[in-house]
């Protein structure tokens, strides 16, 4: 009989040994010390079930949050895009009520002088026509032209202070449009700064929300090891008791 023979005999008589040692030591066992033991592996399950139970509450909750966090994140992303197109809309409305503010006043200048001009030949004409009633008489073709050029003088300057008017009126629109136009971009900005900083913030919940809900899938799995362990260890005291 060689050396290796001798050694795995030896190992096998040792198991054997142990076996029946276990056995014995289980049948030994006060049947009322297995009893209690049984007991507390049944309490050991149902707590693991309840923890079970409460993890995945958790982590359904997490996971809900999650799904939410998701739908802020893309409802404010959408938010700061609309954010950029209406500041780009009001800067496009500024300039152009800038520049209607522009041509009013070049406007307004021009039928200033014209009007102004008007004046100048109205007052030209009365003269003229008191020197040609002096000279001629009322009833003198040169008196009558220069009453035809008279009325036409003031008609001509009422035009052109109706246009004068009008002037200013457009010019007071368009002043009140770009006033409108530029709170308008600065509420819009205000809304885009406010939707950038909700994306942020949407993002750190996002990312925390993430973190519990791994956390909370860990405690599952563990929660899944220890109601497997007590299961186990239930079969093994009932095995005892027999």
């Amino acid at each position: 009989m060689n050396a290796e023979r001798v050694v795995g005999r030896g190992v096998l008589a040792i198991v054997f040994a142990g076996l029946l040692a276990g056995g014995a030591y289980a049948q030994s066992q006060d049947p009322a010390t297995q009893q209690q033991d049984v007991k507390q592996d049944k309490k050991d399950i149902g707590n693991d079930k309840k923890d079970l139970a409460k993890d995945r509450a958790d982590r359904n909750a997490d996971q809900r949050e999650i799904n939410h966090d998701k739908r802020d994140v893309k409802n404010d992303k959408q938010d700061v895009r609309q954010d950029n197109r209406d500041i780009r809309n009001d800067k496009q409305d500024v300039h152009q009520d800038n520049k209607d503010i522009r041509n009013d006043k070049t406007d307004l200048s021009k039928d200033r002088a014209d009007r102004n001009a008007d004046q100048r030949d109205i007052n030209h004409d009365k003269t003229k026509l008191a020197k040609d009633d002096a000279k001629y008489g009322d009833n003198s073709a040169q008196a009558k032209a220069d009453r035809r050029d008279l009325h036409q003088d003031r008609t001509d300057r009422n035009a052109d202070q109706r246009d004068v008017n009008h002037d200013k009126t457009d010019l007071s629109k368009d002043r009140a449009d770009r006033n409108k136009d530029v709170k308008d971009l600065n509420a819009d900005r205000k809304d885009r700064n406010q939707d950038v900083k909700d994306v942020r913030s949407d993002k750190k919940d996002l990312k925390q929300d993430r973190k519990d809900r791994n956390k909370d899938q860990k405690d599952i799995n563990k929660d899944k090891k220890d109601l497997h362990k007590d299961r186990k260890d239930l079969k093994q005291d009932r095995k005892g008791r027999k």
